[in-house]
């Protein structure tokens, strides 16, 4: 039998932002055994707290994806220290923890309100800029949009804080909300590319009625995605590094995500360092806890 927490992540509210099960005691679980209980659980990841293997951790944190193991994904983390607060493992006023993840070792930094926590902060790696992509209207076509949807002042470009995605600037939310991927197409354009994208991730900053910085989708492959921290800092990097996010307001990003598939998100980027050298990249939230279960059975 084995416990899971389920939290909702990158939001305050119940039903809302990234679907997360948080497995805290998988003790006898092979890491075959990890993948298929995740894609029963059919979210878009799992977690698996275990002990630390690494000097400097505090656990070791497995990530699943129906497809497989990744070694860094950002809801994931944000998520498991919530849990691992709920669980005990963390109190007030401690405010590091330091994740063992299949890239390496990952500081959490935890904000609290009384013995509750409040927030947590994942750092990610320096930002890796790929290539521009001169393809806009290719990339108009795979979305399901016209050419003129897309900014021409900045680049369609990948970049990478651990995990790549590729960027695609537009002009309105009202165009972000009407992107449909076509995945052979998107696929093909990738390939021929030479990109190993994660994930397409369309976004504007245009305002709207509310304080974000940037709107955003994630459109990956197979599904969309809510809400996805490991995408979030590359973001956040992508617009101070061209100028659609001033250096001066660069430690205080909001993007909305999931707004169109009825999964709301907030998640917040802090982006230190200057447009031409990113020193720091940190990605924050709030989660809460919406139901635990467990697996009879494996």
């Amino acid at each position: 039998m084995f416990r899971y927490l389920h939290y909702d992540v990158f939001t305050d509210r119940p039903l809302t932002g990234n679907q997360l099960a948080v497995f805290t005691a998988p003790a006898g679980l092979t890491a075959a055994d990890m993948a298929r209980v995740t894609r029963e659980m059919n979210f878009s990841e799992c977690t698996f707290v275990l002990p630390s293997e690494q000097p400097g951790t505090d656990v070791r944190l497995r990530i699943f994806a129906p497809e497989g193991e990744l070694p860094f994904a950002g809801h994931p983390v944000i998520g498991s220290t919530f849990a691992l607060a709920h669980e005990g493992v963390l109190k007030a006023p401690q405010d590091r923890l330091v994740l063992g993840l299949g890239i390496g070792p990952t500081p959490v930094d935890l904000e609290w309100s009384g013995s509750e926590l409040a927030f947590a902060w994942m750092t990610q790696r320096p930002p890796e800029f790929g290539p521009a992509l001169d393809a806009r209207d290719r990339m108009a076509s795979v979305l399901g949009i016209e050419p003129a949807a897309i900014h021409d002042a900045v680049p369609i470009q990948q970049v990478s804080c651990g995990l790549p995605f590729l960027y695609v600037p537009l002009k309105s939310r009202e165009a972000v909300d009407r992107c449909a991927r076509e995945p052979r197409a998107s696929e093909a354009l990738l390939r021929e590319a030479g990109l190993t994208s994660r994930g397409l991730f369309v976004f504007s900053v245009e305002p709207g009625h509310d304080e974000a910085t940037v709107y955003s989708r994630m459109l990956g492959a197979e599904r969309e995605d809510p809400a996805t921290g490991s995408a979030s800092g590359p973001l956040g990097c992508y617009l101070v590094r061209h100028g659609l996010v001033p250096p001066d307001r660069a430690g205080q990003i909001l993007s909305r995500q999931g707004v169109k598939m009825e999964r709301p998100s907030r998640v917040h980027i802090r982006i230190a360092g200057t447009p031409e050298a990113i020193t720091d990249v940190k990605v924050g939230g709030a989660s809460v806890l919406v139901g635990d279960g467990r697996i009879t059975r494996v």
